[in-house]
């Protein structure tokens, strides 16, 4: 069966997966998920960029790819007296960049000196920058603002257009679940922070909202024509809207993934570390995240969250009744079929099974 099949027998209800029916089995795989992830920023926390930590950052120049740069940047740093941890990154195929803690006007002299001695090259092609962690908490301050706001006016509208505020609460249930995961993998993997992440962060809140805002379109869709004919529950039309919208959120997740995953493998590849890199990396994560969050987790949080609803009750008493009377309605139709043809079986004949018309048997 082809993909296109597949999607077609989920929109029109032929064929189902029990997403909001097995929600306990999909809860259960983002505990333990979040768990590890929450787990990953306790222990390892996030490795922040020098952005956000503070330090001194030298670049070297260099007109070919080196060899065994980072032991000769390191030994270069640390023989000027220099202390605490010398990260060493490689910038495209010839730039070499060095983090080190806060140094002193003096050591950093040092420090870029020994460099352009240990690489062979004028020390004017070694830059020396300071970055303070003021920038950086800065920085933070108002993504932290920014995201504040995002979530207070994404409540807002989502509680007036669906005219309940528990697809606004399940919805920004699912972007923490995607911020936790997506932010426990950095802790793990140990990802730098740096501020195009946080662009990301707040970039990948936006997709995964969206994604989940197309879904429960389609539920309250189903859902608003169950409650009219009382032919399915809520749970059963909730369940069909996800099916419905499955392919679709798959297939947009696969179109948005090409180019990010084209751009990581330039990135990491050629590039090196920056900006663009960056921004890809923890897009990559959290659209994937935010795509089974969409599917798996925001629709069957909806479910269980209006589960006690006395018109919800009363609808799945409604849909049982009416499926009742539709199986029953159904087998009365077979039995009457079946009585049919043993009627008109017997009228035939005995003799009539295999003569055709116009044929006398051998005994005339």
């Amino acid at each position: 069966m082809s993909f296109a099949n597949f999607g077609n027998d989920l929109y029109s209800g032929k064929r189902s997966i029990p997403v909001v029916a097995q929600r306990s089995r999909f809860y259960l795989i983002s505990l333990i998920v979040i768990a590890i992830a929450v787990g990953g920023l306790v222990w390892k926390g996030l490795n922040l960029g020098l952005e956000f930590r503070g330090g001194s950052e030298f670049r070297v120049a260099l007109s070919a790819e080196p060899s065994n740069y980072e032991s000769t940047a390191r030994d270069a740093v640390t023989a000027t007296g220099s202390e605490g941890t010398v990260n060493v990154t490689l910038l495209g195929t010839n730039t070499v960049r060095v983090q080190t803690e806060r140094l002193d006007q003096d050591t950093s002299a040092a420090a870029r000196t020994a460099l352009a001695e240990s690489f062979n090259v004028p020390e004017a092609d070694v830059s020396a920058t300071f970055i303070g962690p003021s920038w950086g908490a800065s920085v933070s301050q108002k993504a932290l603002q920014a995201l504040i706001i995002f979530l207070l006016l994404t409540a807002l509208v989502m509680a007036v257009y669906f005219r309940t505020w528990k697809m606004a609460l399940a919805a920004l249930l699912a972007l923490a679940h995607d911020m936790v995961i997506t932010l426990g993998v950095y802790a793990l993997v140990g990802f730098e922070v740096t501020p195009a992440s946080m662009i990301g962060f707040l970039t990948v809140l936006g997709y995964s909202l969206y994604d989940t805002v197309v879904v429960f379109d389609k539920v309250r869709e189903n859902t608003d024509e169950a409650f009219g004919n009382g032919r399915l529950s809520y749970a059963q039309a909730a369940n069909l809207a996800v099916n419905q919208t499955m392919v679709r959120s798959i297939n947009t997740t696969v179109v948005a993934l090409l180019p990010i995953t084209a751009i990581l493998v330039v990135g990491f590849g050629w590039l090196g570390p920056g900006t663009l890199l960056d921004l890809s990396l923890v897009l990559f994560i959290g659209i994937l995240v935010g795509a089974y969050s969409s599917i798996f987790i925001a629709t069957p949080l909806l479910v269980s969250l209006r589960s006690r609803e006395f018109k919800v009750q009363e609808l799945a008493k409604r849909a049982e009744r009416s499926q009742l009377a539709r199986t029953k309605k159904q087998e009365q139709a077979q039995s009457v079929t079946s009585a049919n043809a043993a009627a008109a079986a017997d009228e035939a004949g005995p003799g009539a099974v295999g003569v055709e018309p116009g044929e006398t048997s051998d005994s005339e």
